[in-house]
């Protein structure tokens, strides 16, 4: 109520355009803002956010916006409800230093073109794209919504470290001749970019890529970056990655189309592998699970297989392989068809005295169906019997949807397998 009764004073003696010192002048005559921020900041945040973002919507100085932006996150969230601002005309005098403004280049920049017509000509002289050539030693740059249908006309950006693309239609030639104008990159970014049917990446330093192509699903991907730690990748049908000895957490998706084939070296530093996607290729399944026999966190997330459009379901997978063959797995996630086709196996009936689970300390299944029940069954309890370190075992229930009266004695079995067992088994 204190600064509801006090912005009004301060309202009512400049109703448009105020500075936030005006704003609070009158009961704080001595005080100076930075005091005035740091004596009652907790008073302030603990205002609605509608009346904070009210009471500082009416800022118009810049000084007291980059004040403003520092004081804590809801005050800069609020800043963009700010009507006006101005800039005093001594704002850029107080350089730290004797730094000749002439000599203060850009190193972040961050450009936002989402009202790009549909059919907007690319004839402009320069265009957008070309223009951002003249800030030589960017070393980060983030670009929302353009159009690279044509070769930028940059020059070599050597330090540009970070690159991201939100949102852009782009040309094959186009993408590889903006990579090609940054040789230094160590991130990379490309999200939800369209237009995109063949991609080679060839970059050196690059340790981070994302890369979220839009549209059928169909891309091909060849990346050669030696010193790759951290590969997601989201619509491609076909991935080839050369050199992978640094590789530590890769994912693969592809939600629209089918994935071919995958062509990695040997992941031994991958520590997790995430795989999901409508329809994969076994071989593509196969290859990629044999080269992870490192990998300590498994995500497989994957309907169907087959090399055509024919959706087959998962072949039968030998568990006690399975896990012998990926000694260090410590978090296993299976949706639906891998945990079914885990369970279709019978090779639980003659396991070796011996055999151990090592490593494994939480699993997650996510049952769909009630069929083969009682496999499921000796699945669920052979992971509490060998995993003789497992510390959690979740049961996540599926839209399991059946007429079949199996289904309620398979959800009986499930739940008093969880009641026998429940300092490990929950269910959700």
């Amino acid at each position: 109520m204190y600064y509801a009764c006090m912005y009004k004073r301060a309202s009512y003696h400049s109703p448009h355009t105020l500075s936030l010192s005006s704003v609070f002048s009158l009961p704080i005559h001595a005080c100076s803002l930075k005091v005035f921020l740091e004596a009652h900041l907790l008073i302030m945040d603990s205002l609605p956010d509608a009346i904070l973002q009210h009471i500082l919507s009416h800022i118009n100085n810049a000084r007291d916006v980059v004040a403003c932006n520092s004081v804590s996150k809801r005050w800069k969230d609020s800043m963009p409800y700010i009507h006006s601002l101005y800039f005093p005309r001594n704002s850029f005098d107080n350089h730290a230093g004797s730094v000749n403004p002439d000599n203060i280049v850009w190193k972040r920049l961050e450009l936002r073109m989402d009202n790009l017509a549909e059919l907007q000509t690319c004839n402009e002289n320069p265009s957008k794209l070309n223009c951002i050539s003249a800030a030589m030693n960017l070393e980060s740059l983030k670009l929302w919504g353009v159009l690279v249908t044509h070769s930028p006309n940059w020059n070599v950006f050597q330090n540009l470290w970070n690159l991201e693309i939100v949102g852009a239609r782009m040309e094959d030639s186009a993408l590889s001749a903006a990579l090609d104008a940054c040789p230094n990159l160590t991130t990379l970014l490309l999200l939800g970019c369209e237009g995109v049917r063949s991609v080679s990446i060839d970059l050196p330093h690059l340790q981070q890529c994302k890369l979220d192509f839009y549209g059928l699903g169909n891309c091909s991907l060849s990346l050669t970056s030696p010193k790759i730690e951290f590969l997601e990748v989201q619509g491609c049908s076909w991935i080839r990655v050369r050199e992978t000895n640094y590789l530590k957490n890769l994912s693969i998706a592809n939600n629209a189309g089918r994935v071919y084939l995958v062509d990695f070296g040997k992941l031994e530093a991958l520590d997790f592998l995430s795989i999901r996607g409508v329809q994969w290729c076994w071989d593509a399944v196969r290859n990629i699970l044999k080269w992870a026999s490192e990998v300590k966190h498994l995500y497989m997330k994957v309907e169907f297989t087959g090399d055509f459009e024919a959706l087959q379901p998962f072949p039968e997978i030998d568990l006690v392989e399975f896990f012998n063959s990926h000694p260090k797995l410590q978090k296993f996630d299976a949706h639906g068809a891998m945990f079914a086709a885990l369970c279709q196996k019978n090779s639980l009936k003659h396991v070796d005295s011996g055999f151990v689970i090592p490593c494994l300390e939480e699993v997650v299944i996510t049952v769909r169906s009630p069929l083969n029940a009682e496999q499921k069954m000796s699945t669920l309890e052979s992971l509490l019997m060998y995993g003789k370190n497992l510390k959690a075992l979740v049961i996540k229930i599926l839209q399991m949807k059946s007429s079949h009266s199996s289904t309620d004695d398979f959800f009986d079995e499930i739940c008093r397998f969880r009641y026998m067992n429940r300092h490990i088994v929950r269910m959700e």
